[in-house]
C-alpha cells in the first residue's frame, strides 16, 4: 500500500491545482461542510501551516477548550486571506507533513480526502485525492461502523460504483467512493441523500 502521508501531499497538490484554474467565485460557492464556503475548507485544511504549536494552545484557550469554536473562528480568519496565499499553503511541505494529534498517518489522509472531497463533490468535480486514498478512508470509515461521525448504519447497505467496497445490509445507497466517504462522514451530498444520525 501507498504511504498515507504521500496521499496527503497528492490530494492537497491536487486540490490546489484545481482552484488554482477555477472562477474566482469558486471559492464562495458553497462545500459539503455545512455554512462554509470552498474559501472556508481550503482555510481549515491549511491552518496547520499558519498556526504554530504554541499559538494553537493560546486560540484553543480563547475558544474556551472547544475545538469547533476554534476551527470556526480560524476559518473565517483565513478565508479573508488571499486566495494565492491560501493556494501556496495547499502546496506547503509543512501542510504535506501533518498529522493531527494521536491520528497519525491515517488522520491526516481522512483529514485531506474527507475536506477535499467537501470542495470537489459540491463542485461536482471529480476527487482530487487518489482512488487508493479515498479507498483506504472508506476502509476506515467503514470499519468504525458511523461511530466517527456518528451516522446510523443500521438497516443500510454501502456500495461503491468504482470499487468492489461494500458493507452492510438492508436499503441500498450505491454511489461512488468519495460520495460515500462523505456520507459516512455525516455530510448531505448534492443531491440531497445522507445518512442518518445515530
Amino acid at each position: 500500500m501507498t504511504d498515507p502521508q504521500s496521499w496527503v501531499a497528492v490530494t492537497y497538490r491536487g486540490l490546489a491545482d484545481l482552484l488554482a484554474t477555477a472562477a474566482v467565485d469558486t471559492w464562495d460557492a458553497p462545500s459539503l461542510c455545512e455554512t462554509w464556503l470552498v474559501r472556508h475548507v481550503v482555510a481549515h485544511v491549511t491552518m496547520p501551516v499558519r498556526l504554530k504549536p504554541v499559538e494553537f494552545a493560546t486560540e484553543m484557550a480563547a475558544a474556551g477548550g472547544v475545538f469547533t469554536v476554534l476551527s470556526n473562528t480560524m476559518a473565517t480568519r483565513g478565508a479573508a486571506l488571499p486566495r494565492t496565499d491560501l493556494l501556496d499553503q495547499l502546496r506547503s511541505p509543512t501542510l504535506h507533513a501533518w498529522q493531527p494529534p494521536g491520528g497519525g498517518p491515517a488522520g491526516a489522509l481522512s483529514h485531506a480526502v474527507i475536506h477535499s472531497l467537501d470542495v470537489t463533490l459540491a463542485l461536482g468535480q471529480p476527487a482530487v485525492a487518489p482512488m487508493g486514498a479515498v479507498t483506504a478512508v472508506l476502509e476506515n470509515l467503514g470499519d468504525a461502523n458511523g461511530t466517527t461521525f456518528g451516522v446510523d448504519l443500521n438497516g443500510v447497505r454501502l456500495e461503491a460504483t468504482d470499487t468492489d467496497w461494500h458493507q452492510g445490509s438492508g436499503q441500498l445507497v450505491r454511489v461512488d467512493g468519495g460520495s460515500l466517504v462523505a456520507l459516512l462522514s455525516g455530510r448531505t451530498l448534492p443531491d440531497g441523500r445522507h445518512l442518518p444520525r445515530g
